[in-house]
C-alpha cells in the first residue's frame, strides 16, 4: 500500500503507470537503455553539425546539407528520448523533482532548445550566403560551442542522476 499522495509529483509517481514501471523487474532498465541510446543518437547528430559550425570537422561538407541529412534522425531520436525520459520520470517523480542534477538537466535541455531556436531564427536564415565561406560568422560558431556545452552538460547531469537519486529523498 502506498501513502496518500500529497502533491502532483506523488500523484504521478503513485499512479498505475508510475508504480508499474518502478516495480517491474525489466521495465525501468529497458526504458533506461532506450533512453541512453536515443540520447547518444541525438547528441551525436547534433555534435556533427555543431563541430562543422565551429570549424573543427567536415570542411568539405555544406552545413545546410549536413543538417538536412541528420535532422530526421535527430528529431526521431529526440522523440524517443522524451518518451522514455517521461516514462522514467513517472516512476520516481517526487524524487526527481528534488534532485538538483535532474533539475540541472532540464535547465540545460531548455537552454539547448533556446540556443537552437535563436540560431535558427537569426543566423541560420542566411546560411546559403555564408556556408561557402571557409570562416563561418561568429554567431554560428558561438551557437555551435554553446550547443556542445549544453548537450555535454545534459550528459553529465544525466549520469549524476543515476548516482544521486536516493540521496535527495
Amino acid at each position: 500500500m502506498y501513502p496518500v499522495p500529497t502533491n502532483l509529483w506523488e500523484r504521478i509517481e503513485y499512479s498505475t503507470l508510475g508504480t508499474t514501471i518502478a516495480e517491474s523487474t525489466w521495465m525501468f532498465p529497458a526504458l533506461e537503455t532506450a533512453h541512453v541510446i536515443a540520447l547518444v543518437t541525438v547528441i551525436g547528430t547534433i555534435a556533427l553539425v555543431d563541430l562543422r559550425l565551429v570549424g573543427v570537422k567536415g570542411h568539405a561538407l555544406r552545413v545546410s546539407q549536413l543538417a538536412k541529412d541528420t535532422l530526421p534522425l535527430t528529431w526521431g531520436a529526440f522523440a524517443l528520448a522524451a518518451l522514455t525520459g517521461g516514462l522514467l520520470f513517472v516512476s520516481k517523480a517526487s524524487s526527481y523533482m528534488i534532485n538538483p542534477w535532474f533539475l540541472g538537466k532540464m535547465a540545460l535541455l531548455a537552454l539547448a532548445g533556446l540556443n537552437m531556436m535563436y540560431f535558427h531564427m537569426t543566423t541560420w536564415r542566411t546560411v546559403e550566403h555564408w556556408e561557402q565561406d571557409p570562416s563561418f560568422p561568429a554567431m554560428a560558431k558561438v551557437a555551435g560551442w554553446l550547443s556542445l556545452v549544453f548537450w555535454l552538460g545534459v550528459v553529465f547531469c544525466g549520469r549524476a542522476i543515476g548516482f544521486t537519486l536516493g540521496i535527495f529523498y
